[in-house]
């Protein structure tokens, strides 16, 4: 790179981020709005594809140079995330599963062939991917997934149900975890693959949502032939992949987008606050500013840090309420930008791993607690009772 890591040459690359944003058409944050909170209330992706293909190299700054990004670690990472954080960025909500969570898992378990094939459309917002991982019988245990994946040759056949797939019914990609071996414990046995959602036999179910929107599906998977080259890492290998993607949704990585999902932006609170009057508006502020402060900590922490996605879901639930306290009667229209906001908060507390499954992931590995007793992690999951058998 022709930064050396000093501060002039962050300077520099500061500078060039935001002359990248302003040649994008990037409105100063608070003169162009901020984006929904995970895309909520909309569903306008023409934007989002602009923006991407405008930024090019600074929309996936972490990822390689021959992949498209600028090669970044971590530090020069941070420069970037703060440079765009001075704009007002659209929804990129619905880009994000590719950004964040297919891109780094391919940069790191794809072949050359699969990475040349969908890293590029994936930056550029041409193709949308959803994670085909939830099903209705598993619930918080990932691993009892029952979508069975058997091999045809050079093809596999795909049959079982996921739920929960964010954007899945506009979605070209699905990465999908499917179980190729019933003769083994249950994280043994389970492969990766990208799914066609185009292909023949899936069927894709949009589920209402409280807030109104549409953006949770049921996916359903009829004998769905994969080929063999959509297959990511070895048969049976596909646990430590799903670990990996998950690491990244709950903690944020490297190929996140530095914004454009409506979280960590504290802006809209504070100007509602400070329009605030009566007897309630010191109390106000004084919950207002713990809310920044938090978010800053956070923010200065890095999305790493254990429980970053609990603190997240907490701050927002804080946040969309004091909105709506401020906001008084006005704030229950079911039109107004706050109560859809305050209507998606709660699900921060279910998608990517639920409050319990954090909290549990905090005990055993930041602080070396004991394991929750499992009986079934030894037991071949064939031998497992499930729904619908003895």
């Amino acid at each position: 790179m022709w930064w050396d890591g000093g501060v002039t040459s962050r300077d520099a690359l500061a500078g060039e981020v935001r002359a990248a944003a302003v040649a994008a058409g990037l409105a100063p944050r608070g003169a162009g709005g901020a984006a929904p909170v995970l895309g909520a209330g909309n569903d306008d992706l023409g934007p989002g594809r602009a923006y991407l293909a405008a930024m090019g190299r600074w929309a996936v700054p972490a990822w390689p140079v021959e992949h498209g990004g600028a090669g970044l670690g971590p530090e020069d990472l941070g420069v970037v995330q703060r440079a765009l954080g001075a704009y007002a960025m659209p929804d990129l909500y619905p880009f994000a599963v590719g950004l964040a969570l297919v891109g780094p898992t391919l940069l790191v378990h794809g072949t050359p062939e699969q990475q040349a094939r969908w890293l590029a459309p994936i930056a550029r917002g041409d193709e949308i991917w959803c994670q085909l991982f939830s099903e209705p019988d598993a619930g918080s245990d990932l691993a009892g997934l029952t979508t069975r994946a058997e091999r045809d040759g050079d093809v596999w056949r795909l049959a079982g149900a996921k739920v929960w797939a964010s954007r899945a019914h506009y979605a070209r990609w699905g990465l999908c975890l499917a179980r190729t071996d019933w003769s083994v414990p249950k994280h043994s046995g389970i492969t990766v693959f990208a799914v066609d959602l185009q292909a023949d036999g899936v069927e894709v179910a949009p589920l209402k949502q409280m807030n109104g929107d549409a953006h949770f599906n049921q996916v359903f998977l009829d004998e769905v032939l994969v080929p063999d080259g959509d297959r990511l890492g070895d048969a049976g290998a596909g646990w430590a992949i799903a670990r990996s993607v998950l690491a990244l949704e709950r903690g944020g990585g490297a190929g996140a987008p530095a914004a454009g999902l409506g979280l960590g932006d504290t802006s809209a609170l504070l100007d509602l606050v400070r329009a605030a009057d009566g007897a309630s508006a010191p109390l106000a502020r004084q919950r207002a500013m713990a809310i920044h402060s938090d978010v800053q900590a956070r923010r200065w922490a890095g999305r790493r840090m254990p429980g970053s996605k609990l603190r997240m879901a907490d701050t927002l639930k804080a946040s969309t309420s004091l909105a709506l306290e401020i906001q008084g009667p006005a704030g229950m229209l079911a039109d107004g930008e706050w109560a859809t906001t305050f209507l998606t908060a709660p699900s921060l507390s279910i998608r990517g791993g639920t409050d319990e499954i954090q909290r549990n992931q905090i005990g055993e590995q930041a602080l070396g607690l004991p394991r929750e007793p499992a009986v079934d992690r030894d037991v071949p999951f064939g031998d497992l009772p499930r729904s619908g058998r003895p």
